[in-house]
This record gives C-alpha cells, sequence and structure tokens, in this order.
C-alpha cells in the first residue's frame, strides 16, 4: 500500500505535467513572437482594405509572402487583445520583421506611403498631368470633365482652374486621386477663406472669388517673393481706376494650346475673354494655381503709387507711376536685349 508520501509525490507530478505543458508552451510562444518571419521577397507589401477582418488580414500577408501559418499568426492578433485595432491602409515589411512588431505597424497605422506636389502657378492640365503619373494611386479621375470633377470634389457648378492649393500631399498607396483632391481643394479654400478675412478694407475685390482670381494672376507675373505685392498693388491701382490689367499671362492664358512660347501683337489684338488688353477688369475665372503668398498680396497689396511694371531679366521687376517712365522702363531693360 503506498504511502501518504508517495501519493503526495504523485499528486504533485500529475499537478506539476499540466503547469510545465502551459510554461513550455507559453515559452515556445514567446520564441515565435520575438523570431523574425521568414519572406518570400527582401520586402512584402499588402493593402488592408476597410472592413478586413482578422482572419482576412492574417491569410493576406501569408499569400503576398509572409511565411508563416495563417491560423497561427490569426491566432497571435486574437489573443493580442488589438485585433480590432488593426487599421486598413498599404504596408510594407522587411526581413527581420517579427508577429509583434508586424501587428505594432498594423495598429499603429505604419503605412507605405507615397507623395505628389502640385507647383504655384500649374494650370489644371499641368496638375492633373501630374496626378496622372504619381505613383499607387486610383485614376477615378482621369475621364472625367472638370464639371464632373468639381462635382466630385464637393463645389458643382464652380470652374475648376485655380481651385486646388499647390503643396505637397502625401497619401497611402492604392486610395483614389479623388482623395488627393478633395484635400487639395479643401486647403485651397481655407487659405482663400483666411486670406479674404484680412483683406485690405479699401480693396476693389467684390469677392473672394476675385481675390483667387488676382492672385493666379500675380504668380504668373513673378516667382519672386519681393515683388509679390507691388505687382499686386499695380493691378489693384489699375483696377480701382478702371484701367486694363494688360496683362500678358492672362493672354496665354486664353490662347491655350494655340500658344507656341512667342506672344505677338496680333494675339494681344485677339479678343477673348481672358484678353486683358481688349477687356477690361479681371478674366472670368483664374489662370493658375496661387500659393500662399499670392493670395496675401492680393488681398494686402503695397501701397504703391505705380500703374506699371516691366521685368528687368533678372526675376526682378522695375515699377513705374507713369508711362513716360514706364516706356524709359522698357527701353532700358527689354528693348536693349533684343
Amino acid at each position: 500500500m503506498a504511502s501518504r508520501s508517495s501519493w503526495f509525490r504523485i499528486g504533485l507530478a500529475l499537478l506539476l505535467v499540466p503547469l510545465l505543458a502551459i510554461a513550455g508552451a507559453a515559452a515556445l510562444a514567446w520564441w515565435w513572437l520575438e523570431r523574425p518571419l521568414p519572406l518570400a521577397a527582401p520586402s512584402v507589401e499588402l493593402s488592408i482594405e476597410p472592413g478586413d477582418n482578422p482572419r482576412e488580414v492574417a491569410t493576406a500577408w501569408v499569400g503576398a509572402g509572409v511565411q508563416t501559418s495563417p491560423r497561427l499568426l490569426y491566432e497571435w492578433f486574437r489573443w493580442s487583445g488589438q485585433a480590432r485595432r488593426i487599421r486598413a491602409g498599404s504596408y510594407e515589411v522587411h526581413a527581420g520583421v517579427t508577429p509583434r512588431t508586424l501587428l505594432d505597424k498594423l495598429v499603429q497605422g505604419d503605412e507605405l506611403r507615397e507623395r505628389v506636389r502640385f507647383i504655384e502657378g500649374w494650370t489644371l492640365r499641368q496638375l492633373r498631368a501630374e496626378l496622372a503619373r504619381a505613383p499607387h494611386l486610383k485614376p477615378t479621375t482621369a475621364a472625367m470633365s472638370e464639371a464632373e470633377l468639381m462635382a466630385a470634389v464637393g463645389s458643382p457648378g464652380v470652374p475648376a482652374e485655380g481651385r486646388f492649393f499647390p503643396d505637397t500631399y502625401v497619401y497611402s498607396r492604392g486610395v483614389s486621386d479623388l482623395t488627393v483632391l478633395k484635400r487639395a481643394h479643401r486647403a485651397l479654400q481655407q487659405h482663400l477663406a483666411e486670406a479674404w478675412a484680412q483683406r485690405a478694407p479699401d480693396t476693389p475685390l467684390k469677392t473672394a472669388d476675385e481675390a483667387l482670381i488676382l492672385a493666379s494672376i500675380v504668380e504668373k507675373e513673378t516667382g519672386l517673393d519681393a515683388d509679390r505685392g507691388q505687382i499686386a498693388g499695380v493691378f489693384t491701382n489699375r483696377l480701382r481706376i478702371g484701367m486694363l490689367l494688360q496683362t500678358d499671362p492672362t493672354v496665354i492664358y486664353g490662347l491655350g494650346e494655340r500658344f507656341d512660347g512667342n506672344l505677338r501683337r496680333r494675339d494681344l489684338e485677339t479678343d477673348t475673354p481672358f484678353n486683358t488688353y481688349t477687356r477690361g477688369g479681371l478674366p472670368p475665372t483664374p489662370i493658375a494655381l496661387p500659393g500662399l503668398a499670392s493670395l496675401r498680396a492680393a488681398v494686402r497689396p503695397e501701397p504703391t503709387r505705380a500703374l506699371y511694371f516691366v521685368a528687368k531679366g533678372d526675376g526682378r521687376s522695375a515699377f513705374s507711376d507713369n508711362l513716360a517712365d514706364h516706356n524709359r522702363a522698357v527701353a532700358r531693360y527689354q528693348l536693349n536685349r533684343r
């Protein structure tokens, strides 16, 4: 008959077996969580769509090239308590990624991102061409007309030219190009509203849209920050007294694809809605994307008596209060260079 001490040892052994098994399983799990996952390639990419559940995400990673058990990966997502916090987006992992760091990336939204830049002074045509070249964007707007495009960004009936703010936009791989355009359009609306709220009390501009049009002209007339305020002042003075703006960039815009790089006298004399040599006031729409500096210059130009300016040839402009001085400046800076 077994002694009491023998029964105790047997009972202790029976108790320790499952505990040791649990401890061994825990150690194995910890080892797996910290061990780099084998990859089918130096880097593996995956786009997670909104609504994908954790089991689908685990299976998709294995299908993309993470060489592990999809069941094991899913159980780790679930056991961690963070499965429901996995974010949609485009991700990339490299050699050395572990199950733990993979989940951290998915929960933190550490996505693979791209960027596209819209430049001050670009036309809508240039913007859309750049958007078409941007990597990993779904081209949902490529076939849209300008009217359809503006309806899609939330401003139906508004002319599309100049309605997107020039800036660098970062986006997740696989998103629609419309997502980027909506951000650029909202940014333009916000900056325009802020600028218009700070307009000079004596501005001849009647609406924020007129400020946008003037800002686009200023943007095309100079790339020099130091001259923007005074150029805006010249156009403001002309608008105030009803003088023709006579600005070449609007004529060039009106010519469209007919412009061959050489602006001729006949172009200045050919009437279009954008010819500010033949029509008074501002053109009907912006002619380019204005930057923040041009928006601010349009609504608060530098005080000046100048009514004329001419390019010096070094990026700067010479300003004149009267036609006689302007003609001398033209002879000095333009005619003598021909």
